[in-house]
């Protein structure tokens, strides 16, 4: 089964870190990170830098085009104009079909803004107990999104105290 998980951090730095660490996790075989993408947020900054954070040729790798995509729908729209806007709004009932709807959109706009960072997380094979551990020793993170069953994502959250 594949995960697309979404976590929030209370700095710009965060995000990157936990990726880092992930990275770790997946040499150690706890987990396959299909693909990845960062947002980090600067405060200051009037919008968030965004990047793929592993090569395209990675197996199971969504592209460059669909983290464009989203990140347009996520952070970009405002700066576009509404004819661009528009365009892109079409485009959104595409995103439907991979569990990325209105409230996924407007839950993550709401969390990433200024002085954050977010990881955008596809992966698989996760070694559940393990790498709950490896991430407990992370800094403050919020779990914004993720596809697991119901039973998986309730015990995800109570491992890190979320309702």
């Amino acid at each position: 089964m594949t995960t697309l998980s979404v976590l929030e951090f209370g700095t710009p730095e965060g995000a990157d870190e936990a990726l880092k660490s992930l990275v770790e996790m997946q040499k150690a075989q706890l987990l396959v990170i299909q693909d990845a993408a960062v947002v980090s947020w600067p405060q200051g900054k009037k919008k968030p830098k965004t990047r793929q954070a592993l090569s395209t040729a990675t197996a199971g790798a969504l592209g460059g085009a669909f983290w464009g995509m989203l990140f347009g729908l996520l952070f970009f729209i405002p700066f576009f104009g509404m004819a661009m806007g528009a365009v892109i709004g079409g485009l959104s009932g595409k995103f439907k079909d991979y569990g990325i709807d209105d409230t996924f959109i407007n839950n993550i706009k709401s969390k990433v803004t200024e002085g954050t960072s977010a990881l955008f997380l596809l992966t698989s094979n996760e070694v559940g107990d393990k790498v709950i551990a490896e991430m407990k020793k992370w800094p403050k993170f919020e779990i914004i999104s993720t596809n697991l069953t119901a039973e998986q994502d309730e015990q995800l959250r109570a491992e890190f105290g979320e309702s």
